[in-house]
């Protein structure tokens, strides 16, 4: 099975929502729809503008946790260097 650290952004350079699944596709549609949780659905963070995957579940977490640490502008230079248009990516995952 595959686990995924994710990076969800309201617009470019927006407001940051960072989670980790085992279901991108689903957990990234909850957000969408706002069923995820009350932070996404309040700041309209729908945007999928980074992920990366993992094997291991406890990798995975640590990678959440570390990222969420970060600085705001450390984060954004993740993105950009992957993403530099900040382009949705949640199509790329239903094709």
């Amino acid at each position: 099975m595959a686990y995924y650290v994710y990076i969800l952004a309201s617009k470019p350079k927006g407001t940051l929502y960072i989670g980790f699944t085992g279901n991108l596709a689903r957990r990234v549609w909850q957000h969408r729809e706002g069923v995820a949780d009350s932070f996404s659905r309040k700041y309209a963070v729908h945007r999928l503008v980074y992920a990366e995957t993992f094997a291991d579940v406890n990798i995975a977490r640590q990678r959440e946790r570390s990222l969420k640490r970060w600085l705001r502008a450390w984060k954004i230079e993740l993105i950009e260097k992957e993403n530099p248009t900040w382009r949705d990516l949640y199509d790329d995952l239903l094709r």
